[in-house]
């Protein structure tokens, strides 16, 4: 735990987009948490999505909001997860899982720093940062054209690796407080 520790350390002082890759329950959302709540952005929101159990056809409305009219159903404008971590950090569970044709739309907007809500022309300037996480095989995804390597490499800036559990005996308490704390 210590080379994560000293990565947690180095990751919390910029603003770069931090990719974090292990097995499922070995804490992946606990080191977002802790990149986020030790840097500059502590005092702002820190937004989870998980992108694996969103149906692809609310998942663009909930992280990038909607105008009202854009759909039926739409009565309100709603600001998206994205917009409401601004000046703090998105964190993208499960990345893996978000749909393809979505992956182009979060490429925009880590590449132009604005969002863009459903039924809207206006996009509106965004200042958060982004963590992402999967139990995934990314590369293998992209070899076979489920996950885009444009979006992988945007996103992979600063990989952080986790261990499996069954090589960290001794995180398994910790890791029960984290989640019971939740």
């Amino acid at each position: 735990m210590r080379t994560i520790h000293n990565l947690i350390s180095k990751a919390n002082n910029h603003a770069f987009p931090v990719l974090i890759l292990g097995e499922t329950g070995t804490g992946k959302e606990l080191v977002a948490r802790c990149i986020h709540d030790s840097g500059s952005r502590k005092h702002a929101a820190f937004v989870a999505v998980d992108c694996s159990s969103l149906t692809p056809t609310l998942i663009e409305s909930e992280l990038f909001g909607h105008m009202r009219g854009a759909f039926t159903g739409a009565d309100t404008n709603k600001k998206g997860l994205v917009e409401a971590a601004d000046a703090g950090t998105v964190f993208l569970d499960e990345i893996g899982e978000l749909p393809k044709e979505l992956q182009a739309k979060l490429l925009r907007v880590l590449q132009q720093r604005e969002v863009r809500p459903v039924g809207s022309t206006d996009a509106k300037p965004i200042n958060a940062r982004f963590i992402a996480a999967t139990h995934r095989d990314l590369k293998h995804d992209i070899d076979t054209g489920a996950f885009r390597s444009d979006l992988y490499y945007r996103l992979n800036v600063f990989p952080i690796k986790m261990p499996p559990l069954r090589d960290r005996k001794v995180d398994i308490p910790l890791l029960v407080t984290a989640l019971l704390a939740k």
